[in-house]
Order: structure tokens, then C-alpha cells, then sequence
């Protein structure tokens, strides 16, 4: 892959379908190491929400994987200039290291859970175990299904934790 996408590419393949299904077998085979320099590839094609959902859909799985890892906060900082590129792949890869905060019980503020998309509430509505997470929900989640979902998951919280 050089380093910009394009129509001058001897690669290129007009279809982004193609160039989708491509990028996607690059990440699940990118070495670590090159990951950043792929992301920042990935970003150069013409197609930004092509691109856009090739990195969101790499990053969901690296983000999964690294959660309660120790070598989440390393490979956040490696992504963070790349992304930065994209707001929405940026916000989202904020998000992921805000569900780590909650995740590890590591500092967080429920504003910014309540300004957060709806992707990352309703995944800590359906999953956390964090009651004060699922309290900020109940109370000012996005959606009546976010707001019913945390408080429906509360008293078994409640009765875990007695």
C-alpha cells in the first residue's frame, strides 16, 4: 500500500465495497507497531465514510481487546493522532477509553457519560456493573430505552453488592 489512496494507486479499485473488504483484512493482519500508519492511510481515501467505518470497526475490536489491559493506554495514545483527522473516530475512541474508566473503577464523570452517543450508553446501560454509572442513565440516559435498561439492571446491582 503506498502512502496515499487514490485513483493514481496501481492498487486501486474503484468499487469502495472492494476497498472496504480490503482495508478490513489489513487491520486484522496489521502488525501493532504499524497500526497508526495504517489508520492514517485508511483516512487519505476518497470515501471518508467508507474510511470512517473501516478504522470505527478496527478500533472497536483493538479497543475490546485492550480494555482491562495495561497496554490499552499506550495504543490510545498511538491512535489519538491518527484519529484526530476524523471527529467521529476520535469521539469514539474517547468513548472506548471512558467505558475502560468505568470498566477499571478508575476516575470518570457522569456528565461526560451523559454526553456521550448513544452507542456508549446503551452499552453501559445493557453491560456495567457500576452502579453510579447505571444511576447517571436511569436518571439522564439519551433514550427511554437507555433510562429503562439502567434502571431495570439497578436492584440486582444493589442486591449483589449486599
Amino acid at each position: 500500500m503506498g502512502d496515499v489512496v487514490s485513483a493514481d494507486d496501481p492498487d486501486w479499485d474503484p468499487d469502495e465495497h472492494v476497498r472496504f473488504a480490503h482495508y478490513r483484512r489489513a487491520f486484522a493482519e496489521v502488525a501493532a507497531e504499524e497500526a497508526a500508519t495504517l489508520v492514517t492511510r485508511v483516512f487519505t481515501d476518497p470515501d471518508t465514510g467508507m474510511a470512517n467505518s473501516a478504522v470505527c470497526e478496527y478500533l472497536d475490536r483493538r479497543a475490546a481487546e485492550l480494555l482491562t489491559d495495561p497496554g490499552y493506554p499506550a495504543w490510545c495514545r498511538e491512535m489519538t493522532g491518527p484519529v484526530a483527522v476524523d471527529d467521529f473516530s476520535a469521539r469514539h475512541l474517547r468513548e472506548w477509553t471512558l467505558l475502560r474508566a468505568m470498566t477499571l473503577d478508575e476516575p470518570w464523570d457522569a456528565e461526560t457519560l451523559l454526553a456521550a452517543s448513544n452507542w456508549l450508553q446503551l452499552r453501559t446501560a445493557e453491560k456495567s456493573l457500576a452502579m453510579i454509572a447505571l444511576s447517571a442513565l436511569a436518571e439522564g440516559g439519551r433514550t427511554r430505552r437507555i433510562r429503562n435498561i439502567a434502571k431495570s439492571r439497578l436492584p440486582a446491582l444493589v442486591r449483589r453488592r449486599y
